[in-house]
């Protein structure tokens, strides 16, 4: 017995070696072997399960103690998760900025710690972007740019940006595919998805498997630049009518599925308010040029880009023009709404704006919410139930309502994830961009103005009147469809001069007088 264990340990003591010589002849990088990610991963997951299964034994359900420990499991839990993301990279960090953009369906320890993925991404060297280059364009950097900043714009999950002029002189940036990520991510997506089952097990509660299942569809569609870039000749020629929107040029003939080149266009971030009070740049007309774009992006075309988080979207005031710009980057996420889903959402909408609870009821169901419905419409308006019943375009939001709603999030987690797992899965990203520009208009602190309440109904009037109009063969019933969609654009134009006029020195001045005469 004992000759064989000294047979079977000197074979393993040969094999590890020479595994071993191979691998420091290789110079692997260790972070790039499948097993350590997955043990990594497996170790998080395994602290984050016991902290929650042990922490709360000897704590009564419901008291101060309780709810204080609460938030400072979630807080270490969301801390190591976040460490695992800045570790493994790549897939990781992407889901975990998608985790962090969820404000007000995940508890905001998770939120709050998880945001700093969109800084913490990481950078692949010079080296790795030369070959990249190298072998998907077949030639040196010197045969194809005059200049090729070394430090990068910014950096990612996914790529990072370089900034380069070419030989005709004109600037570009380079977005340039990190080299391990399209290799990794696959593998990355089945650990998340077993070791999300084994927590789904250990906590029935817990139902986020939504998460890997939009991963999984999501992620080839992000990793293939091509596809991104002919989602932004789409959308520039979609929303060619707004002139204070750009897309930038892609140059196709220095772009492969690593590799996309593009027009450069400069910019502060659309969350800088700093920047937007030195150029001049008024961030309600930013904020409401914003939900232009997204209303008719939603309600009208159903064709949604699904990550505008303040570094994808930029602003400028033209040099040419002296007008605002907003620069939309990274078209590499997009939604296509199906045409009844839309149609649905719209419907609900209307509803939410008007106070129609039987209306929300209705499409709430429609959609897919069940029972679950009234905290659906708190979830997808980020508003309290009773601003809801009031009709949330009346009602303005308050701080109070705001710390309610995110206190909620906490306390409902169990019925937000059954909530996400029976949605269609269109409505998850959905939720994620409208979490981020809810995110913006806080910022710019311009959240819920009246304006785009009108816009969005704007929208929703033009989409049902395309729809009418596309289902009837009448001529006479198409030009009374049409003039209808007139009468209510022109109600709605009226009412938002009233508010202008209401809200001008005019206004102030007009009230005061009749006040005085009354």
């Amino acid at each position: 017995m004992a000759g064989h264990l000294l047979k079977i340990s000197s074979l393993a003591t040969a094999v590890f070696a020479t595994s071993g010589f191979y691998l420091y002849g290789r110079q692997l990088d260790l972070n790039d072997l499948s097993v350590i990610r997955f043990g990594r991963a497996a170790a998080t997951t395994a602290m984050i399960s016991y902290d929650y299964l042990t922490a709360f034994r000897h704590v009564e359900y419901g008291t101060e103690d309780y709810w204080a420990l609460k938030s400072k499991v979630h807080l270490r839990s969301a801390e190591r998760l976040r460490d695992l993301c800045c570790a493994n990279r790549g897939t990781f960090i992407k889901v975990g900025q998608h985790l962090g953009a969820l404000d007000y369906l995940l508890p905001e320890e998770y939120t709050s710690t998880l945001k700093v993925l969109h800084s913490r991404a990481p950078q692949s060297s010079m080296e790795e972007i030369q070959q990249v280059i190298r072998e998907d364009l077949g030639k040196e950097l010197s045969e194809l740019f005059v200049t090729f900043e070394e430090k990068p714009q910014g950096a990612a999950s996914l790529a990072q940006v370089h900034k380069a002029v070419l030989h005709d002189g004109r600037t570009v940036a380079i977005k340039v595919q990190h080299p391990k990520v399209q290799k990794q991510s696959s593998k990355d997506i089945v650990v998340m998805e077993v070791l999300l089952r084994v927590v789904h097990w250990l906590f029935p509660d817990f139902a986020f498997m939504w998460l890997v299942e939009e991963a999984k569809k999501n992620m080839p569609l992000e990793l293939d630049f091509l596809n991104e870039g002919q989602n932004a000749e789409r959308m520039a020629n979609m929303l060619a009518r707004f002139p204070f929107l750009k897309v930038p040029m892609i140059h196709w003939d220095l772009s492969t599925k690593r590799i996309l080149t593009m027009e450069f266009v400069e910019g502060g971030q659309v969350n800088e308010r700093d920047y937007m009070k030195k150029h001049g740049i008024n961030v309600n007309e930013i904020s409401e040029n914003l939900g232009k774009m997204y209303s008719e992006m939603i309600f009208v075309h159903g064709f949604v880009h699904c990550d505008p988080h303040p570094g994808n979207v930029l602003v400028r005031k033209c040099t040419q023009s002296n007008k605002t710009e907003i620069i939309l980057l990274d078209h590499g996420l997009y939604q296509v709404l199906q045409p009844e889903f839309r149609l649905d959402y719209c419907r609900l909408w209307q509803a939410l704006i008007n106070g129609d609870m039987s209306g929300v009821k209705r499409y709430s169901l429609r959609l897919g919410a069940g029972d679950l419905y009234p905290l659906f419409a708190c979830v997808l308006t980020a508003r309290s139930w009773t601003a809801i019943n009031a009709g949330i375009s009346s009602v303005p939001v308050t701080h109070s309502e705001d710390v309610e709603i995110r206190t909620n999030a906490a306390l409902y987690l169990p019925q937000i994830s059954e909530l996400l797992n029976r949605v269609p899965r269109q409505m998850l990203l959905l939720l994620k961009t409208n979490d981020l520009l809810r995110g913006i208009e806080t910022t710019l602190q311009t959240r819920a103005s009246s304006s785009s309440f009108i816009n969005m109904s704007r929208c929703c009037i033009r989409a049902m009147a395309r729809h009418k109009r596309s289902k009837t063969q009448s001529r006479r019933r198409r030009l009374h469809i049409t003039l209808a969609e007139s009468l209510s654009l022109w109600r709605l134009t009226m009412y938002e001069l009233f508010l202008r006029v209401k809200g001008s020195t005019l206004g102030n001045w007009l009230t005061a007088l009749l006040a005085f005469l009354a």
